[in-house]
């Protein structure tokens, strides 16, 4: 008996912008980006909210539109969870899951954001899945929690509006976007087998991205001044030297953007991906022969490249979506595993693995049956 994916979805912002219209911005070429990222365009919002993407994404999940993967249509009092993985959301309160359940109508249902950066989908679900079987009929003490059946795990992100737009390093690799999963505890079905999330220290700061908190502060180390009012917040300065964000905001960079080493990102992924992968499939006292598909975090087409040699298997067995996306932080996983589905690439009874990595740094695999 497991936790099984019952309905995928996704949404995407309506502007494209290929690589060429970057070239206005900084000075890349299409085919510099192309061949070190695998990205081609990315989607960005303008007129669209996280939260908007994140309802079509959910429509599409709960079986009410077009679109998507859906094994039935949800009722909306069925969902007893929302759980809304972001780096970028609309507002700090209400949360995103919040005014996600209201637009949705799901009366019923528990709700609250989380952040595991791009692993954040795969956290979701690690989340959803423990309190399911931490209240499932069988489960001892299950009369004193939620009863949670079914769940609706989000990853939603307008990442571009974190992104420094004359930073060519970084402004070509992100995009915006969301991807939804309804999961339900079904007593007949394995649903998800094991999964596996770590954290590794970010020692070198090498991906980072400040909150800018501008409310005037009437305050200093011996009480209320009026004066203050006037003076920056004293523990930025402590932030900005504990991310090493000092000198490249002292230089004109935006405070709350996203910095990357990409090299020392690269590093830390190409290990951290197999790893994931080889574990999960080790507490399920599988192997990689057993997998028919792996759904990937889509940071850089090179790192999907690099993961798929060191284990042996063809580039065929990994879904890639990163051509018309770029990397849509949490998003990128549940949209990618909705790819997969719509495309035919996932079969019932099909083992699949779900694997991400991101800032922190986060990394994790989810392994279920299809």
């Amino acid at each position: 008996m497991g936790c099984t994916i019952i309905g995928c979805g996704k949404q995407l912002p309506a502007l494209d912008v290929p690589n060429e219209e970057l070239t206005k911005l900084v000075d890349t070429t299409d085919e510099w980006i192309s061949t070190r990222t695998g990205i081609l365009s990315r989607r960005v919002c303008v007129t669209e909210g996280n939260v908007d993407m994140a309802e079509g994404a959910a429509r599409q999940a709960l079986g009410w539109a077009d679109g998507g993967y859906s094994q039935c249509k949800v009722a909306p009092e069925d969902i007893d969870l929302v759980i809304y993985s972001t780096i970028s959301p609309d507002e700090m309160v209400p949360t995103c899951a919040a005014v996600l359940r209201r637009r949705l109508g799901l009366v019923n249902a528990a709700a609250f954001d989380m952040n595991a950066a791009c692993t954040g989908f795969i956290y979701g679900l690690t989340i959803a899945e423990s309190m399911m079987a931490a209240s499932a009929p069988s489960a001892a003490g299950a009369a004193g929690r939620n009863p949670i059946r079914r769940a609706l795990v989000v990853g939603g992100e307008r990442l571009t509006r974190v992104v420094d737009w004359a930073d060519r390093n970084t402004c070509v690799l992100f995009g915006d976007g969301a991807g939804a999963a309804v999961v339900e505890w079904d007593e007949r079905k394995p649903g998800i087998l094991s999964w596996f999330i770590k954290n590794d220290d970010d020692h070198t700061n090498a991906l980072t991205c400040p909150a800018c908190f501008d409310a005037p502060q009437p305050f200093t180390p011996e009480g209320v001044d009026p004066n203050a009012l006037q003076q920056a917040d004293p523990s930025i300065a402590l932030i900005d030297a504990e991310l090493d964000t000092t000198e490249r905001i002292a230089a004109g960079a935006p405070r709350q953007v996203l910095s990357m080493h990409g090299q020392k990102v690269f590093k830390f992924a190409t290990s951290a991906m197999p790893a994931a992968i080889e574990e999960v499939l080790h507490r399920a006292n599988l192997t990689i022969d057993d997998v028919q598909f792996i759904v990937p975090h889509q940071a850089n087409l090179r790192i999907i490249k690099y993961a798929a040699k060191r284990m042996g298997l063809p580039l065929e067995r990994f879904q890639v979506s990163i051509a018309h996306r770029g990397n849509s932080s949490s998003a990128c996983i549940p949209m990618t595993l909705c790819d997969a589905y719509e495309n035919g690439s996932i079969h019932p009874g099909d083992k699949v693995v779900l694997v991400g990595f991101g800032g922190g740094f986060t990394s994790g695999a989810v392994l279920y049956e299809a």
